[in-house]
């Protein structure tokens, strides 16, 4: 079974390669992952058969990089490298998620890819309320060329339409099943609703304006068209606008 390393340390990384040398039906990738985007790229590319991976880690930590792993054609299972106290490492066993504490032995490591299965979205959900670790830093859209990543950072704005959403960024736009509400609810401390159908990055608005109909608008830097705001909403923007 081919094996992919994700750690941010590499030394760790080093460790694991070296623990797998010594076990008979278990190979290591000639490429290491970093952080999670690296994984998941690497994952792409090679479709392991399973992912060691750390948690915390730059850029993207290992539950937000499982969840996006689990949603490839081909998901390998994932087996969380941590660091964490027994109470934390409780939450893994109630979820029946493998897990190895760090510094790995040899005998824990061999049990854990034995044992290895598919984690599930209910799964990381849970694991990420349980390890207060609930933050996305990229959203994720399933586009002709897999999975794209769009960072957080980069988003204008989310519109609905039916039963889609379609994310508004610096580089272009993508589709996503996320429903709205869902997002609002994740990212409401960098994201505020203005209408019914359209979450906005509070860091982008520049200004709100009126037409001579009385009608509110949202202009955000980089986007050429102001985006309306619902009437039900103007109260609130109004007092957002007063406090930038």
């Amino acid at each position: 079974m081919n094996i992919l390393i994700t750690d941010d340390e590499p030394l760790a990384r080093d460790r694991l390669r070296h623990l797998l040398g010594r076990l008979e039906g278990f190979q290591a990738l000639e490429y290491d992952a970093g952080n999670g985007i690296e994984a998941l790229e690497l994952c792409r590319k090679y479709q392991p058969d399973i992912v060691l991976m750390d948690i915390r880690m730059p850029v993207m930590g290992g539950l937000e990089a499982a969840a996006h792993i689990s949603k490839l054609e081909r998901p390998p299972a994932v087996i969380f490298c941590t660091a964490y106290d027994t109470h934390a490492i409780e939450a893994f066993q109630v979820q029946a998620v493998g897990y190895l504490l760090k510094p790995v032995k040899l005998e824990d490591l061999q049990q854990a890819l034995s044992g290895a299965a598919k984690v599930n979205r209910l799964q990381l959900a849970s694991l990420r309320d349980e390890l207060n670790d609930n933050s996305r830093s990229h959203i994720a859209a399933k586009t002709l060329k897999g999975i794209e990543l769009v960072p957080l950072d980069d988003i204008s704005y989310f519109m609905a339409d039916s039963k889609y959403v379609t994310v508004y960024h610096k580089n272009g736009e993508v589709l996503i099943d996320d429903p709205l509400k869902d997002l609002e609810s994740e990212f409401n401390s960098r994201f505020v609703r203005i209408h019914r159908n359209a979450l906005v990055a509070r860091k982008a608005i520049e200004r709100m304006t009126r037409d001579e109909q009385g009608h509110y608008f949202i202009q955000l830097s980089g986007v050429e068209e102001p985006l309306s705001v619902s009437r039900r909403h103007v109260p609130l923007m109004k007092k957002f606008m007063q406090s930038l």
